[in-house]
């Protein structure tokens, strides 16, 4: 638990979320092609391990939990980036 409260303020590992329907779109795009489409791996073969997880239910945890916290942020009456921020930061409140 200590852990996940040092990595909530880290740089370095942001919490990294999209909306769910764009993610599911690019990512089946990505699996029929067999390729990746962004990144430093453009144009590269997906390992049977990346295309799982093209398919798989960890991003969508983490799509809808980035989600909920951006809205709730918004709600809240934040701007946009200190949402962001809230949003993509790992771990809960103290």
């Amino acid at each position: 638990m200590a852990k996940a409260n040092a990595n909530a303020g880290s740089k370095y590992n942001p919490r990294r979320w999209a909306v769910p329907t764009k993610r599911a779109k690019n990512y089946a795009e990505e699996r029929k092609m067999k390729l990746h489409k962004h990144g430093p791996k453009k144009d590269q073969q997906l390992t049977d391990f990346e295309a799982g997880m093209r398919s798989g239910y960890l991003q969508c945890q983490s799509d809808h939990a980035g989600l909920y916290k951006y809205k709730k942020a918004i709600s809240e009456g934040k701007s946009k980036a200190e949402a962001r921020a809230i949003s993509q930061a790992k771990g809960g409140k103290k």
